[in-house]
């Protein structure tokens, strides 16, 4: 069981730590010279996620055997730094996790706001103010909060980072589709690029799905059912969206010719 468990850990972490960089991309108004510095930034970020990643786990198996890095998932740097600092290795390393997550729970928390901000000026997703002043990525930001702490109500850490993985890759992929199907000729993108991203999506989506039909499928479950429900919500919003805008479009035409 902890060696499943371990392997969980170690596909989710990489997973997330990979996906951050996107949060570059979601920041862009933001950055000076974003058509230079965003892809800049996303590769400087990318590059030292690999070289922390190699460090720690060189660290790591340096210093613990497989048995015990499996025994001492959840706290194997902190185990593997005790020879050196002994018991301050662990209080150290839970003071670093801790401000590391709390910064990547912030960067995420603004990041998803401002997505979900520009999604509602683009019509794209619903929204009500429920009588909250400001603006509406304020509103988002509340949400977004919230949604977390219902999450975190019902489903430990582990399985809200699986079900993120899963949606997340899901909608990469459906983002390069996008850029393929619709956008190439736009942004003057390259075709393999987007090929060669879906293709690596679907080979890492489909050996995480695999691991956790294996360990945990009631995640694979609510993840599938969730999808279904948000794609049925959105189609139900567009179609009615859409038509609101067709009869305003009618209303003003017959307006225009009295």
């Amino acid at each position: 069981m902890k060696s499943d468990s371990a392997i969980n850990q170690a596909l989710i972490r990489p997973s997330l730590a990979f996906k951050g960089f996107t949060t570059i991309t979601n920041s862009g108004s933001e950055v000076i010279d974003p058509k230079r510095n965003v892809g800049r930034a996303i590769i400087i970020s990318i590059a030292a996620c690999v070289v922390i990643y190699t460090l720690v786990g060189f660290a790591v198996a340096s210093n613990l055997s497989l048995a015990e890095i499996i025994e001492t998932q959840d706290y194997s740097l902190a185990a593997a730094a005790r020879p050196a600092l002994g018991e301050y290795a662990v209080w150290f390393t839970v003071a670093i996790a801790m401000m590391a997550t709390a910064g990547g729970i912030l960067a995420s928390i603004f990041a998803v706001s401002r997505m979900l901000d520009m999604l509602t000026e683009m019509k794209l997703v619903p929204h009500r103010h429920f009588g909250m002043p400001g603006s509406i990525q304020k509103h988002t930001l509340v949400y977004t909060v919230v949604l977390g702490l219902i999450l975190t109500a019902f489903f430990d850490l582990s399985r809200i980072a699986a079900l993120g993985i899963v949606f997340y890759l899901i909608m990469d992929i459906a983002i390069h589709w996008g850029v393929l199907r619709y956008l190439r000729e736009d942004v003057k993108a390259s075709a393999w690029v987007p090929v060669m991203a879906i293709l690596l999506d679907l080979l890492v989506l489909g050996g995480f799905v695999w691991v956790k039909l294996n360990t945990d499928p009631f995640v694979i479950r609510v993840a599938v059912a969730t999808m279904i429900v948000i794609a049925v919500a959105e189609q139900i919003f567009l179609k009615k969206s859409e038509n609101s805008r067709q009869s305003g479009d009618e209303e003003s035409h017959a307006h225009d010719h009295h």
